[in-house]
């Protein structure tokens, strides 16, 4: 090989190693940018500068006590940043998984839009999460188990007022329903608004652990969430909704047919006899 091959080889080798370190680099402080980690990190960039200052100004005693904590500040930063390591393992799998993905998940979700419908006109509370990367069998284990086929009629008997399951959450695992009336961590974020009660910090609380989704409708009001990475996105209407859930689940979700209203919906699934007899009776009144 020719000197200058070599040269050549060195050089390329040399390009990838600054285009991979300047990757890792970006990709923690896009990590880490808006979270608590900023002022640890400034806290951490300060005891290194004081090392330096030790070392160049030959201070002894600071030299040695930070030689001395040097060792277990390593161990101390895997605990405090234990979150946001957590949270980086899981996003690269989670792009490692989208790369070799297939499209075997069936079009089921659209069930959960048309439920969301419901529980809003009808202001039924209602928390539906659905498992993504991160499994979930924690909280799984938590409720009662269902294993059944999603479905919108099964959604809106779980969900309803009088049926024993419609306290905790429901846990959505591709397109089965894993367990009802299952119960999932609270946020203890203070930056979240005083209005959001047990319901939603539970929604919020699920998707800072976990890179779950989790759909909320409140029963005071009947709006609609969406709560995913810490984050809780309120007053969604259906078609938003719809187009939130496609997006984050990477798939295209076509609209949904909606009921004019509840009392449609609910004629809609009565047997046909009973809508002929219906019908009937509407003409005799007129």
């Amino acid at each position: 090989m020719t000197p200058s091959l070599i040269w050549s080889h060195i050089s390329v080798l040399s390009i990838v190693d600054i285009v991979l370190v300047a990757i890792l680099i970006y990709q923690f402080l896009s990590l880490v940018r808006g979270t608590r980690a900023v002022p640890m990190l400034l806290g951490v960039a300060a005891l290194g500068l004081a090392f330096y200052f030790a070392r160049l100004g030959e201070l002894r005693t600071l030299n040695w006590l930070l030689s001395t904590l040097l060792p277990y500040v390593v161990f101390a930063l895997i605990v405090v940043f234990q979150s946001e390591i957590r949270h980086a393992l899981a996003n690269l799998g989670s792009r490692i998984s989208l790369m070799r993905a297939s499209s075997s998940v069936a079009d089921v979700y659209d069930d959960i839009v048309l439920a969301a419908n419901l529980f809003s006109q009808t202001q039924t509370g209602a928390l539906i999460v659905i498992e993504r990367e991160i499994g979930l069998r924690t909280y799984i284990e938590s409720g009662v188990a269902l294993d059944a086929r999603l479905s919108y009629d099964l959604l809106a008997t779980v969900f309803r007022p009088s049926a024993p399951l419609h306290d905790g959450a429901v846990i959505v695992q591709r397109d089965r329903i894993a367990a009802a009336a299952c119960f999932l961590p609270l946020s203890m974020n203070p930056v979240l608004s005083i209005q959001l009660g047990t319901r939603h910090r539970a929604g919020i609380g699920i998707t800072e652990e976990t890179d779950a989704v989790a759909v909320i409708v409140s029963e005071e009001t009947g709006t609609i969430s969406v709560a995913v990475g810490g984050t809780i996105e309120r007053e969604l209407t259906v078609e938003r909704l719809r187009e939130r859930l496609s997006h984050l689940l990477r798939r295209y979700a076509p609209a949904p047919t909606l009921p004019s209203s509840v009392e449609e919906s609910f004629i809609e699934n009565e047997p046909p006899s009973s809508q002929v007899s219906r019908r009937q009776d509407a003409g005799r009144d007129q």
